[in-house]
């Protein structure tokens, strides 16, 4: 992370020293997202969960990485839940593509790793969709979240998951407590 910011502060010296004809070399020049990974990423770090880690595969990619939540209550207390998070050149217009690499029993996720997160929505009809303003944190915080306030047996993307938690909720505990030893440790 601080590879790209060092980066990004000697080129933009550089880039001052230029003269008029250098200024067209697109090859130096850093794309709106990157800038907005910088600072985003910066606030992420000051601000994460403590029950969330992100790691970088490549630290000058700041598009790419990966979230280890580990609930610290509820029915997924014990499970380390991976995710890996792609952030699209037309970040912020567009969300985050996000995946769960962790096989889990739980109603907004499916067993493929599809997430069922209304903020993660480029369009949403009750309006809590994917916004310009929206950041990297509120991504983060609201994955944290599907592991307490916002596990949603209404709305499921996993409907087997849902009706299973409607049926028997011990069961469904321990369901969930099979598949965290099995996947989630």
């Amino acid at each position: 992370m601080l590879t790209l910011a060092s980066k990004l502060k000697r080129e933009e010296g550089v880039g001052a020293g230029r003269t008029h004809a250098g200024s067209n070399d697109a090859s130096h020049r850093v794309s709106i997202r990157d800038r907005l990974l910088i600072k985003e990423v910066a606030e992420l770090e000051v601000n994460l969960p403590n029950t969330c880690k992100v790691t970088f595969p490549d630290e000058n990619k700041l598009c790419h990485f990966q979230l280890a939540i580990s609930p610290d209550e509820g029915y997924y207390l014990g499970g380390k839940f991976q995710f890996e998070i792609e952030v699209p050149e037309a970040y912020n217009m567009v969300p985050p593509k996000v995946k769960c690499l962790t096989r889990i029993w739980h109603p907004n996720i499916a067993e493929t790793g599809e997430i069922c997160l209304s903020l993660l929505r480029e369009h949403s009809i009750d309006g809590t969709g994917w916004a310009p303003t929206r950041t990297l944190k509120d991504v983060v915080w609201g994955l944290n979240s599907l592991f307490t306030d916002l596990l949603n047996f209404d709305d499921p993307l996993n409907i087997d998951a849902a009706e299973h938690h409607l049926r028997d909720k011990e069961d469904f505990r321990n369901k969930v407590q099979d598949f965290i030893k099995n996947y989630a440790r």
